[in-house]
């Protein structure tokens, strides 16, 4: 049974999904904006809301906290630091938007665009 399993599988074994789900947080946090499929985007969502709100605390702690969770990738580290915390940084969440895209013509899949507000 599936009860209190919040997290989606995307058939994938543990350790690739994490890799996966960080690729895709460095790649919003990079971009500002990403195209994937609309559970992908629900999914990354909390974690780049934690990560932001982390780095509105700069501090040694949180800066390695936040570059691990992004593989040590030290210009998206920067970025969050320098560029999002300081625009959000009078905003207690809600740091993105998901909006919803056409079904892609090969498998009608549901697409999105997640992007910082």
């Amino acid at each position: 049974m599936k009860h209190h399993k919040s997290f989606r599988k995307f058939g994938r074994e543990k350790n690739e999904r994490k890799a996966f789900v960080r690729g895709l947080l460095v790649n919003l946090v990079r971009h500002g904006r990403i195209e994937t499929t609309l559970a992908r985007a629900k999914e990354i969502r909390p974690f780049v809301e934690r990560l932001v709100t982390l780095a509105k605390e700069d501090s040694v702690a949180r800066r390695r906290l936040v570059a691990s969770r992004i593989m040590n990738q030290e210009d998206e580290t920067a970025k969050l630091f320098k560029d999002y915390a300081v625009k959000y940084k009078d905003v207690s969440g809600g740091y993105t938007r998901i909006l919803k895209l056409p079904t892609r013509v090969s498998d009608s899949s549901e697409r999105a665009v997640i992007e910082f507000v």
